[in-house]
């Protein structure tokens, strides 16, 4: 019998890791795991949250910048996420510049996921987890499949989690004054 040995990658190992392709991976439990291309949807939602979050930064002159899916947020000793939008800090965003891997050890002050099909679980439960052990205080989770948004606060620690549907106006803690339904973003 053949046996396959998966290698176990340190976080230095992750920060150095190159294989030549276009491929994304997040570190998670010291294994690569690969992000395979968006969907349509999830590229549409992802393209329409990250304007609006621009917009409403610009807009209120806040000392913040929503960042698309390409910087990773280190949230374990073998882990690291990339999620699908970030709004960092000033300082995350200068420190971004002088790093050899987009990586920031230190919380972003809001994560988005946009729930892929077939790993749901991935965003309600492992990165809920990691996010909220890392202190993200902030955290929003996208759900074409079950048309439904959630928006998780961190308190004490944990998140306390408020869903939204259908023609429900979203409550933006980081954003109060974004006025935006459910039916807005998955009608993209």
């Amino acid at each position: 019998m053949l046996q396959t040995v998966t290698k176990n990658y340190s976080f230095e190992d992750y920060l150095n890791y190159r294989d030549h392709t276009d491929l994304k991976y997040e570190l998670f439990n010291g294994e690569l795991v690969p992000m395979p291309p968006a969907s349509g949807l999830h590229a549409e939602i992802l393209r329409f949250i990250y304007n609006i979050l621009n917009a409403e930064i610009q807009r209120l002159q806040l000392e913040c910048v929503a960042w698309p899916g390409n910087v990773g947020v280190r949230t374990g000793i073998k882990q690291s996420r990339i999620p699908d939008i970030l709004v960092i800090n000033q300082e995350q965003r200068q420190l971004l510049r002088t790093l050899s891997s987009a990586i920031l050890e230190e919380p972003p002050l809001l994560a988005v996921e946009i729930v892929s099909p077939g790993n749901p679980e991935e965003d309600y439960r492992y990165k809920r987890s990691e996010y909220a052990a890392l202190g993200i205080p902030e955290y929003w989770i996208i759900d074409p499949q079950e048309l439904k948004i959630s928006i998780l606060t961190l308190v004490d620690g944990f998140y306390d989690v408020v869903e939204f549907r259908g023609e429900d106006a979203i409550a933006f803690p980081t954003f109060p004054e974004l006025k935006l339904t459910v039916a807005q973003i998955f009608n993209v």
